[in-house]
């Protein structure tokens, strides 16, 4: 059985981690590229994962073969080629475009906390994905996903909400996955238990003082 740890990102072979930072029950699976990134606590990305340039919430979900911030090539010049900007790979006199990798760099994604990204979705630079969303396996998203809404699709396209807009309203003003530890251990049975409605009644009149029920 894997053991994860609040202090160290449990990471599995083969992958290449680059200017990243791990929050606390953090995991990357078998494979992965993760490079100027961070994940948010008890956030994961199973194997074969590519994900730069990106923000990642707490208590994401990101499937096997998932692309986030897949860069560009520089399709606004005579050519696209790596020689532009990777100069010194081809040439001993030529240096690197710097300026081309600081833009690259500056796209972020941002991932919302409680979030689903399918098998194989591709999420492109400057998207943001809100919070409790769901991308569909295979999806390729090139705007903004609105908070507890799922996409699918090529490009991706609303399905439908996951939740209505006032239960999404209320969840974010909860907040739960800003709970400590063992708060979230607490709760546990009523994660699995109660419904969304009977857990956001129950929770938020523990916020206000009110009765636990």
């Amino acid at each position: 059985m894997k053991k994860l740890s609040p202090q160290t990102a449990l990471i599995h072979e083969g992958c290449s981690i680059t200017d990243a930072s791990f929050g606390a029950y953090t995991e990357v699976g078998r494979g992965s590229v993760i490079q100027n990134s961070e994940f948010g606590d008890y956030s994961y990305c199973a194997r074969l994962c590519d994900i730069v340039n990106t923000s990642v919430g707490k208590f994401a979900n990101i499937a096997a073969m998932v692309r986030i911030g897949p860069t560009d090539h520089p399709m606004d010049r005579a050519s696209l080629h790596h020689f532009l900007y990777r100069s010194a790979d081809y040439w001993a006199d030529a240096e690197p475009d710097d300026a081309f990798f600081a833009r690259r760099r500056a796209r972020r994604v941002v991932i919302g906390h409680d979030t689903w990204i399918g098998h194989g979705a591709i999420i492109r630079p400057e998207v943001t994905i809100g919070h409790g969303a769901v991308i569909g396996a295979g999806a390729v998203v090139t705007h903004d996903v609105a908070p507890y809404t799922i996409v699918t699709g090529v490009p991706a396209t609303k399905l439908r909400r996951r939740f209505p807009k006032k239960i999404a309203a209320r969840l974010i003003a909860l907040a739960w996955w800003d709970w400590e530890h063992a708060r979230l251990r607490a709760a546990l049975p009523d994660f699995r238990a109660l419904n969304i409605e009977a857990f956001l009644d129950k929770y938020e009149d523990a916020r206000l003082g009110g009765p636990t029920h």
